[in-house]
């Protein structure tokens, strides 16, 4: 069977605009396909391999685990869970966790917490600040949250209670929520991914965590994308010095395997109590034990220090090989999150750069996404530019 017609799975709902190709195996950061063609991969599944494939490290833990338990059920206490807690929970100065399967689910959670939180309060209709940009899931709720009409159309009615502001303007988020009482949280992403590529200020973080502590309000940080040591730190939000009250998490949490979480501290912490929430696959013994050899590896290995420096190498090289052409716009980002905003629609490189050896990303129609994983080389840096400039170049030529 070709890649071409397995790839075409009639039995499957046609939900994803899919590039004609079947993956079958992986080796650090290259993958090959069921017929033998090999690609560098510049996107790990869209920021989810942290430690790229068949890690040897990950590989035999996760073995060994599936040999003991994938899943029991929240009913029991899972060990594993207190172990990732406390790792992730030291890491962010935060007080607990909630897990779950996916980062929509993380964020699900904080926007309850956020609700409750008003109501507790005696806020009968609580209101959460949003962002124009933002992508936060395809729930009712995270697609209320969420800016993109080609996410958010189409479905009738969304969930009321969200303020959209535009990013990194202090003087709008002030003039929007200005004598309201009904607000309870600003939520956003530190680097909105689906959105463009485009980091919060760390001024505006600053000034957006103070004015929270001012008012009482939950500060709460979507990390789904750029968290997990994808940008030189831990998490994003680092970079400014400051600490969210709800922080979620997914993605590169796990290395590949399906897991979420929200962390909160102080009073958001107790916001939800036994029967407020849960997960039925949530914290089950397989995702909890990814997690940990996850943070363990990344720490044997140096990873947030190769991702700064690697990082800052390949935008470098973007920016030497791709900024002057005509067409380029922009590249931004930090770590090894990084945007080439173009002029025109790009979505098509996503199938020329497959054809070509490469796994990219476009989002927000014009921009050109590259989150490869954290295990990546200079050498390899250099081996996407080189793949790429001449796709962006023939591009903007047309």
């Amino acid at each position: 069977m070709t890649a071409t017609t397995q790839a075409a799975s009639p039995h499957v709902m046609p939900t994803y605009g899919r590039v004609p190709i079947a993956l079958e195996r992986g080796q650090g950061c290259r993958v090959w396909d069921v017929n033998g063609k090999e690609y560098l991969d510049a996107l790990a599944g869209i920021a989810v391999n942290t430690l790229g494939h068949n890690h040897p490290k990950l590989v035999p833990a996760l073995q060994d685990q599936v040999a003991k338990l994938i899943h029991t059920s929240n009913y029991y206490h899972v060990p594993g869970q207190e172990q990732l807690a406390r790792l992730l929970t030291e890491r962010t100065q935060m007080d607990n966790v909630f897990f779950c399967s996916t980062g929509l689910e993380a964020n699900e959670a904080a926007l309850k917490i956020a609700r409750k939180y008003g109501v507790d309060k005696g806020i009968a209709l609580p209101q959460v600040v949003v962002y124009d940009h933002a992508f936060h899931g395809r729930s009712f709720a995270t697609m209320s949250a969420t800016a993109n009409p080609k996410v958010r159309n189409g479905f009738g009615p969304l969930l009321d209670g969200f303020i959209r502001v535009a990013p990194n303007d202090y003087t709008a988020l002030v003039e929007a929520t200005e004598g309201n009482p009904n607000i309870v949280a600003v939520m956003m992403e530190p680097i909105q991914g689906e959105g463009g590529l485009h980091p919060m200020r760390i001024e505006y973080l600053q000034q957006v965590r103070a004015l929270c502590d001012a008012n009482g309000w939950l500060l709460m940080l979507d990390e789904v994308q750029a968290g997990m040591g994808r940008t030189g730190k831990w998490f994003a939000h680092q970079w400014a010095d400051i600490v969210p009250d709800v922080m979620t998490l997914a993605k590169g949490l796990g290395s590949g395997v399906p897991i979420g979480a929200t962390l909160a501290r102080g009073a958001a912490a107790q916001v939800l109590q036994a029967g407020n929430h849960g997960s039925t696959f949530g914290g089950n013994p397989l995702a909890m034990r990814a997690g940990v050899e996850t943070i363990r590896i990344m720490e044997e290995d140096a990873l947030l220090a190769n991702a700064t420096r690697v990082g800052e190498h390949l935008k470098a090289q973007l920016k030497a090989q791709l900024g002057a052409l005509p067409g380029v716009l922009d590249v931004r980002g930090q770590g090894l999150l990084i945007g080439v905003e173009l002029n025109k629609p790009c979505g098509e490189l996503i199938g020329q750069a497959a054809a070509a050896g490469l796994l990219l990303s476009v989002t927000s129609d014009t921009v050109v996404r590259l989150a490869p994983p954290l295990i990546l080389t200079t050498a390899e840096a250099d081996e996407i530019v080189a793949r790429l400039k001449p796709l962006v170049q023939a591009l903007l030529a047309a």
